[in-house]
C-alpha cells in the first residue's frame, strides 16, 4: 500500500513540475499570485494549455495585428470556455484610461485566475505592477522587482506608471528601487 502511495505522489509531483515547465514557456511568463500573471503573446496551443491550468479570463492589452498576435485569439479564448477582455494599448502612447479600464476589467470579479497579456509582457507587466501595487497591497519594491524581471519601463511608461501612483497616493520610492533606464 505505501508503494503505491508513494508512486501516486511521485506520479502528481512530476505532472505538476511538467504543467509549471509548459507554462514557463509562454513568453516571459510570470505568476504572481494563484489567480494572476502575466506574459507576452501566447500561442495558439498555450491558449488550451492556459484553459487546462484553471485560467478563467484573457486579458490582451496589445493590438491584434502587432507582431505574433493572432486575428482570431479572442475566438479560440471563448471557444475554449475562458472570457476574453481587450484593451488595445499604444505603444509609445499608453493612457490612464487603459490601465482604469484593465483593473476595472478585474475589479469585477478579482477572483477569477487571469492572464494579462501583451506581444513580451512590457504593457503587461508594468500593468500588473500598477495593479497588484493599488488593488493587492504588494509592496512597491516587490512588484518592481518583478516587473524588472521582464524589462526596465523607459520614460514614457515611468512617466504613466508615476502618474498613476501619485493619483492614488502611493510613491514608486522604496529601498533598493532604481528607476534610472540604462539605455
Amino acid at each position: 500500500m505505501k508503494r503505491i502511495l508513494v508512486l501516486a505522489l511521485l506520479i502528481a509531483l512530476s505532472a505538476d513540475v511538467a504543467i509549471a515547465a509548459e507554462l514557463s514557456e509562454i513568453s516571459n511568463y510570470r505568476e504572481y499570485s494563484s489567480a494572476f500573471s502575466s506574459s507576452g503573446q501566447p500561442t495558439k496551443e498555450q491558449l488550451q494549455l492556459l484553459k487546462d491550468e484553471g485560467f478563467e479570463r484573457i486579458v490582451y492589452i496589445a493590438f491584434s495585428n502587432n507582431g505574433n498576435a493572432f486575428a482570431d485569439e479572442d475566438v479560440i479564448v471563448k471557444e475554449l470556455g475562458m472570457d476574453y477582455v481587450h484593451i488595445p494599448v499604444i505603444w509609445d502612447q499608453p493612457t490612464r484610461s487603459d490601465f482604469y479600464a484593465f483593473a476595472g476589467s478585474m475589479q469585477r470579479e478579482p477572483d477569477r485566475k487571469t492572464l494579462l497579456h501583451c506581444q513580451v509582457n512590457y504593457r503587461a507587466s508594468a500593468f500588473s505592477f500598477l495593479y497588484r501595487v493599488l488593488y493587492e497591497d504588494v509592496p512597491v519594491a516587490e512588484a518592481k522587482a518583478d516587473m524588472n524581471s521582464v524589462w526596465q519601463p523607459n520614460e514614457t511608461w515611468q512617466k504613466l506608471i508615476f502618474e498613476i501612483l501619485e493619483e492614488n497616493g502611493k510613491s514608486p520610492n522604496c529601498a533598493g528601487c532604481s528607476w534610472v533606464v540604462d539605455e
